[in-house]
């Protein structure tokens, strides 16, 4: 405490901080950080000589605040973000706080989800593109061939901050179907739900550590994973590329039940597909019309 009298600041400290041990809000922005001062002001007895910066600076000094830098790795674009953490905040807290309404997904809601022991140090969060026309158009096998010879196109939204990285993905609109709160070790993230994640993995593989990391998890979700919900993101997200093929040699693969994985050829297996792209040595699964890696 500083000397002589103290300050109103520290006559209400013990309710400032208290404010911020308990909220479920882990990681903010300097604007949240003033909006709480603003409509707390009066409860704590504050002057409007306490600006937000002073706030700031007195929760740094006397609670558990930190500042993070989250830098583009593209240091050409030099766009660099200031959150401010409390506490034992979760870098998945961290990451989504870049975009409003952004969800962890991929490999990362893997993890919380439990499809998955590898620690997450490059997080994936979903920002939903905005609604767009459906563009279907008309699909051929050569098509689909020339699309997966080449490599998946990636993000090159990438944040650095403390020792992880986070990739913002701007996914498929689907008014975040699937989409909600998960508990993982007594904190609450948002994520997607055990059946879309299998879906966006199987998607974007690369995203998810990989083919053999994807057959993981579905391996892991094939007790509590809904065949009816599976079939309902698909449908919600309405891909060009028959996924759906894919998901049953998962399924088949997984263990799962054969009146589970069936349901999954009644879309029709009309093209040969990919488990990947760009896959140098291939095997191929008749029944499903898929090519796979070799050794899979």
């Amino acid at each position: 405490m500083p000397r002589g009298r103290p300050t109103f600041i520290h006559l209400a400290k013990g309710q400032v901080l208290r404010f911020f041990e308990v909220s479920r809000d882990r990681v903010f922005t300097a604007d949240e950080l003033a909006g709480i001062l603003q409509e707390n002001r009066d409860t704590w007895r504050l002057p409007q000589r306490m600006t937000g910066t002073k706030f700031i600076e007195f929760l740094k000094e006397n609670g558990s605040l930190r500042e993070v830098t989250l830098a583009l790795e593209d240091a050409s674009q030099k766009r660099d973000v200031i959150r401010y953490a409390w506490g034992d905040a979760s870098p998945f807290h961290v990451a989504l706080s870049l975009r409003r309404q952004s969800f962890l997904c991929h490999s990362s809601a893997a993890f919380v989800l439990g499809l998955t022991d590898v620690i997450p140090r490059r997080i994936f969060v979903n920002v939903e593109q905005t609604p767009k026309p459906s563009d279907k158009g008309s699909l051929s096998q050569k098509s689909i061939d020339a699309a997966f010879r080449r490599p998946q196109r990636l993000s090159n939204q990438v944040y650095l901050f403390e020792d992880h990285s986070v990739v913002l993905l701007n996914g498929k609109h689907s008014g975040r179907f699937e989409v909600g709160e998960v508990t993982f070790l007594e904190d609450i993230f948002i994520s997607s739900r055990l059946e879309r994640t299998l879906v966006d993995l199987t998607v974007r593989p690369v995203y998810g550590g990989g083919v053999s990391q994807v057959l993981e998890a579905f391996v892991r979700a094939r007790e509590t994973a809904s065949t009816m919900k599976l079939l309902a993101v698909l449908k919600r997200l309405d891909y060009v590329y028959p996924y759906h093929q894919a998901i049953g040699f998962y399924m088949e693969r997984a263990g799962f039940k054969p009146e589970q994985y069936e349901k999954f050829k009644e879309p029709g297996l009309e093209f040969d597909f990919y488990l990947a792209h760009d896959m140098r040595e291939m095997d191929y699964n008749s029944t499903w019309r898929i090519f796979y890696p070799k050794g899979l």
